[in-house]
């Protein structure tokens, strides 16, 4: 892929293939945001599923398209679901994301995500405090959010230069992205072509909400219309990918 860069055409041509093939993402997440990452998948042009039942796990993740796995939400049933689900997605070729959240507080939520990411997941995604002390992930998209996005492979750096100071003042916007990104691979094969669209089409989407919104209270339901609503003529004007080689 060296040289291939994604650009914000190829952000809203990925975001057209998503809303005419409506792919199944199923998400682990942390239950505070359940409904808005599902909502957020949903109006994105996603179809999202949420059980966390070990009896039901292996029958979502074999009919999803990709696989979420955020570690907000972390009990010992719940870490018997993930590594079942990362299984299959991986036996069954499914890409999947996990979001190491909250591992700068915990030795043991380190330890389990150090033990996930050994199983080769296609993005792992964090703020810079959680991706400092993952260690390395040999051959997978690495993600640091913050408000500029960093993202890197081993031959692209890529910087997504959009979004809005209320998304951090919302509990689960980042939540919902990792949703939109996991939509975007299960289009879209280059997965940091993936999720450099998926973080732009976002970012733009909140910068258009923002517009409407007079707080944070009123720029949730808004930041689901942007999405909703956002144009590929939206996202070639306003989306800002940088990138230089890595």
């Amino acid at each position: 892929m060296t040289g291939n860069f994604p650009t914000a055409a190829k952000a809203a041509e990925i975001l057209e293939r998503v809303r005419q093939t409506r792919p199944r993402v199923h998400c682990l997440m942390n239950t505070v945001v359940q409904k808005f990452t599902a909502d957020g998948i949903t109006v994105i042009g996603g179809i999202p599923s949420m059980t966390t039942s070990l009896e039901e796990i292996e029958s979502f993740v074999t009919k999803a398209d990709a696989l979420t796995v955020n570690l907000g939400t972390l009990d010992a049933e719940r870490r018997k679901v993930i590594r079942l689900a990362i299984e299959i997605a991986n036996k069954s070729g499914k890409p999947w994301i996990v979001d190491p959240v909250h591992v700068d507080y915990s030795p043991s939520r380190l330890e389990f995500a150090r033990e996930l990411i050994a199983l080769s997941p296609t993005i792992v995604r964090g703020n810079r405090a959680e991706m400092s002390l993952i260690g390395d992930a040999p051959d997978v998209v690495r993600i640091e959010t913050g408000p500029v996005d960093h993202l890197g492979d081993t031959t692209r750096d890529v910087r997504i230069v959009n979004g809005h100071p209320w998304m951090a003042k919302v509990t689960g916007t980042g939540c919902l992205s990792g949703g939109v990104i996991a939509a975007f691979m299960a289009v879209e094969k280059d997965a940091l072509t993936a999720a450099a669209s998926a973080l732009a089409v976002t970012g733009v989407s909140a910068e258009l909400a923002a517009k409407h919104a007079k707080g944070p209270g009123t720029f949730e339901p808004a930041f689901l219309d942007a999405l909703s609503e956002i144009s590929g003529e939206d996202i070639i004007n306003h989306a800002r990918i940088e990138h230089e080689q890595g």
